[in-house]
């Protein structure tokens, strides 16, 4: 009889109830905000990858110098819109010669043979700043790049950037959008389920507010271990999310190239934070209604 009464009362402690459903429910849910969390990751590498190497040629002429080519290298190293990594812009220059072997190279065909000269200019290759990508900003870029004394012309394939700019907007929309909605359910399936794991102690509830115990007093057990086991099944949600990613990583080739670390660790960071809030928050409201409820709502 004692051990039945102590099984009991250990049974009906307050704030418990059958967590481990609670905990698999909000694993499964964080998980799966956290694989969309990582394919926006990767889609944002992605763009960022094919921003950067968004191009404009500058020919200049035949007559320049070579000081007059390193002026003109440095002064477009020095403008905003050339892009910089590590602190260097982004630059290549290309001589005619070296454009010559490349064009042979791919088209098996030698044209100075025929020509008896080498046609090509020497070029300046510019990468440019994902900020000034825009259609209008190019054409002023390549306006302003004319003007410079020994640039014979300057050139970039325009419906390719207009391409990718609109392409980058309906992805960033439909990615957004689905994000969104995708949040709404998740929140919605673990509220149920918490509420639904809080049904069972609706009585223990009742008899706590019979013998007078007030809603703090009530609320704040059930509140403490709702945040701890979204907190535990945010865990539980990162540790299956590296798993998963690393064996991605193993076998599907050039895919860790598209994961930021500092991103990464930062999204673990955020479905942790995220399974105790939403557990929190929807344990606060099932406690909430059931405190409200009358005796013949109870049955």
């Amino acid at each position: 009889m004692v051990k039945e009464a102590v099984k009991y009362k250990r049974k009906k402690k307050l704030g418990s109830y059958q967590y481990g459903s609670v905990i698999f429910s909000i694993t499964l849910a964080l998980f799966v905000i956290g694989i969309f969390g990582l394919l926006l990751i990767q889609t944002k590498q992605l763009t960022t990858q094919i921003q950067e190497n968004v191009e404009i040629q500058v020919y200049l002429n035949k007559n320049v110098t070579s000081n007059q080519k390193n002026r003109i290298q440095g002064d477009l190293g020095s403008r905003q819109f050339t892009l910089r990594k590590d602190n260097q812009p982004k630059i290549t220059f290309i001589s005619k010669e070296e454009a010559a072997k490349q064009f042979i190279a791919d088209t098996g065909e030698d044209f100075t043979e025929f020509l008896g000269e080498n046609p090509l200019r020497d070029a300046l290759v510019i990468n440019i700043n994902p900020d000034f990508q825009e259609s209008t900003t190019l054409d002023s870029i390549k306006t302003n790049i004319e003007s410079i004394n020994g640039v014979f012309e300057v050139t970039y394939v325009d419906s390719l950037v207009e391409s990718i700019n609109k392409n980058l907007t309906n992805v960033s929309v439909f990615l957004l959008g689905f994000a969104v909605i995708l949040l709404i359910v998740v929140v919605m399936l673990i509220g149920s389920t918490i509420k639904l794991a809080l049904f069972s102690q609706r009585f223990l509830i009742r008899s706590m507010q019979l013998v007078g115990a007030t809603s703090n007093f009530i609320k704040i057990p059930f509140l403490k271990r709702a945040f701890v086991h979204g907190i535990i099944a945010g865990i539980l949600a990162c540790a299956l999310l590296f798993g998963l990613a690393t064996i991605a990583n193993d076998r599907i080739e050039g895919l860790k190239a598209l994961q930021n670390e500092m991103y990464v660790f930062g999204l673990y960071g955020v479905l942790i934070i995220l399974g105790g809030c939403i557990a929190l928050v929807s344990s606060q409201r099932a406690m909430k209604k059931y405190l409200k409820m009358s005796l013949d709502e109870l049955y």
